[in-house]
């Protein structure tokens, strides 16, 4: 129940904040992916309209049937051909080297094993593939003390989102390069704001 109410919810609440600026930042990095997509804890789809057409292979995961459901409706509607999978990140049920492009956005904030994911973020990817990211990370000062201190009910009302996490460090510690990930300030800003967006490469 709680899973339905939430994917329901979920565009709603994003709503103001794609408005203000999201979206055009996904729309300007999501063009320039390529050949054989995978894009983990895909939601509800709001990455899918931005995405090119022409893509060799799309496939979609994402763990919450509530989210799923909404998910398949959009992807009828621009990618029919898009591979629905209910998987986590942290096991992605692919052969190594699958796809040429990976998409992250908000969304290794939410999975229960960032490292674990990240590499298989890796492993899935051809070497020189590309991971396309959008994430929340730490803030510094006294943004990452009132980040701190939220983030035990922010979890809970934001499908387990933590604000605390370092995912460049952890991209990099699975062995991509990071030197494409730049800060970035979510629209809102506030204790939410600090995040990351660019590209990190896997090794050639």
């Amino acid at each position: 129940m709680l899973d339905r109410a939430f994917a329901l919810l979920y565009d709603r609440v994003l709503a103001g904040v794609e408005r203000a600026g999201l979206a055009g930042r996904r729309a300007a990095l999501l063009a320039t992916a390529t050949g054989r997509v995978l894009e983990i804890g895909a939601g509800t789809g709001a990455n899918l309209a931005h995405l090119p057409p022409d893509l060799d292979a799309l496939a979609l995961t994402e763990p919450s049937p509530g989210m799923r459901r909404r998910l398949a409706q959009r992807a009828t509607r621009s990618h029919d051909r898009a591979m629905i999978v209910g998987a986590g990140a942290e096991a992605l049920p692919f052969a190594d080297a699958t796809f040429d492009t990976a998409v992250s956005t908000l969304t290794l904030c939410t999975v229960d094993d960032p490292e674990r994911a990240a590499r298989e973020l890796r492993r899935v990817l051809v070497p020189g593939g590309r991971l396309l990211v959008i994430e929340h990370v730490a803030g510094s000062g006294p943004t990452a003390r009132w980040q701190r201190r939220i983030e035990p009910v922010w979890r809970h009302v934001a499908r387990g989102c933590r604000l605390t996490r370092d995912t460049r460090a952890t991209l990099a510690g699975a062995g991509f390069e990071v030197s494409g990930l730049a800060d970035w300030t979510m629209p809102g800003g506030g204790v939410t704001g600090p995040a990351i967006i660019g590209v990190a490469r896997a090794p050639a």
